[in-house]
């Protein structure tokens, strides 16, 4: 027969208790881990929702950017469009002297051989094939040799009319850039100087008149002066 062996009490392990301690432990574990596992969740979460903020931030910004520099190019292309306007606009209504670097010759009223009767306009001189251009915006009513109609003595020469009754003559020149009927502004070449017609030397012969013709021509440097062009 075999013995029985048996334990005290207090030495035999409890079932329970060790489950408990198991249990716990599980428990702490489980705890613990889950702390971690919700803390790397949250940083993960946290991060990303920075990124976002940060991208949606830098878009907001570039947009921001964009949005000003669009409004500074539409506001710049007006400005520039609004001085065109007015250049334009001034340029239309402005007089100016016909030719560039001249010298002052022969004066309105002169007399003398020359001259059938006392000189008709100024005389600027200038190199043969000097620009010549519009004093003011008009109409050309004259174009061509034998003085464009008004006589051999003008050579080659071109007459305009202006708004304002007032017509200019420009005379003895090389070449003739426009025709009748054609409408120029203040500062469109039309001409080269020369010296075709009853002409002393290169320059050019420009006249302020009230009629198209012959003979109704005004002083064109006090003329000029009144218009605030000084020459």
């Amino acid at each position: 027969m075999s013995k029985r062996v048996t334990f005290p009490h207090s030495r035999r392990p409890s079932m329970s208790r060790a489950s408990g301690v198991v249990v716990a432990a599980g428990l702490g574990a489980s705890m613990v881990f889950g702390a971690g596992a919700a803390f790397a969740s949250s940083g993960t979460a946290d991060t990303a929702a920075i990124a976002g903020v940060a991208t949606a931030d830098s878009v907001a910004k570039q947009a921001t950017a964009q949005s000003k520099a669009a409004a500074k190019a539409k506001t710049d292309k007006a400005d520039k469009a609004e001085a065109a306007k007015k250049a334009a606009a001034k340029k239309k209504a402005s007089w100016e002297a016909p030719v560039s670097h001249y010298v002052l010759s022969a004066t309105y009223g002169t007399g003398g051989d020359r001259w059938a009767s006392k000189h008709s306009g100024q005389d600027f001189a200038v190199p043969i094939g000097t620009k010549v251009e519009a004093a003011h915006t008009g109409r050309v009513v004259k174009a061509g040799p034998n003085g464009g109609g008004d006589g051999p003595a003008y050579g080659n020469a071109i007459v305009i009319k202006h708004a304002n009754g007032k017509y200019s003559q420009y005379a003895h020149l090389s070449k003739i850039e426009v025709k009748v009927g054609d409408r120029v502004n203040t500062g469109d070449e039309i001409a080269r100087s020369g010296n075709t017609g009853n002409s002393s030397g290169p320059h050019l012969h420009f006249e302020i008149r009230t009629s198209p013709n012959y003979g109704s021509a005004l002083d064109p440097v006090a003329y000029l002066r009144t218009v605030h062009v000084k020459v």
